[in-house]
């Protein structure tokens, strides 16, 4: 069995909030009937899908970046770390390893490509981007509790209007991106 890792991220362009990334390893049994692009799952899809993942993958790893690392190198370098946090969390080596997009992290494994719009076509990187997806929208929501002003769980940091009115009129909170600009 030829093991694939797939690596994508969620929540790249939040004003607020981290980027997340998932790498995850299926086995060959998997119901890939489940997955697909998080982006086209409801939320209530993506909840039964990743619950699925994290039970039946070989496999799985989540990482993470900061806004304050969002801020201090970017949100490509900080997407690409979130990524390489992910892949090292993963128990089992793999043969391969697909990375959603046209850039890859700086992985400890030869065998590494990008796949655009691999999350439309990958099983393992549309897994991933389940994962990361459904674990970085339940951290904005669970952080909604302590800013409960501005609206996260409703818009998951996403650059809305109401969220942007938000921050023009209360400012920015602890988790805003202060490198992203918040226009109305």
């Amino acid at each position: 069995m030829k093991l694939v890792c797939g690596i994508d991220e969620a929540g790249r362009g939040p004003l607020a909030g981290p980027v997340t990334a998932a790498a995850v390893i299926l086995n060959n049994d998997f119901p890939v009937h489940l997955l697909d692009d998080s982006k086209k799952l409801t939320p209530r899809e993506r909840l039964s899908a990743s619950r699925i993942i994290m039970e039946r993958a070989i496999s799985y790893g989540i990482g993470w970046a900061w806004p304050e690392e969002i801020d201090r190198i970017n949100i490509l370098n900080a997407t690409l770390r979130a990524m390489y946090r992910a892949y090292i969390q993963i128990t089992v080596e793999p043969h391969i390893v697909l990375v959603d997009g046209n850039k890859v992290p700086s992985l400890p494994h030869a065998n590494c490509r990008a796949i655009v719009k691999g999350d439309s076509k990958i099983p393992a990187i549309q897994a991933a981007s389940i994962l990361a997806k459904q674990i970085r929208d339940s951290w904005m929501i669970r952080y909604s509790w302590i800013e409960r002003n501005y609206g996260f769980d409703e818009h998951k940091g996403y650059p809305t209007l109401r969220h942007r009115k938000l921050c023009r009129s209360l400012g920015l909170s602890s988790i805003h991106r202060k490198s992203f600009k918040c226009e109305c």
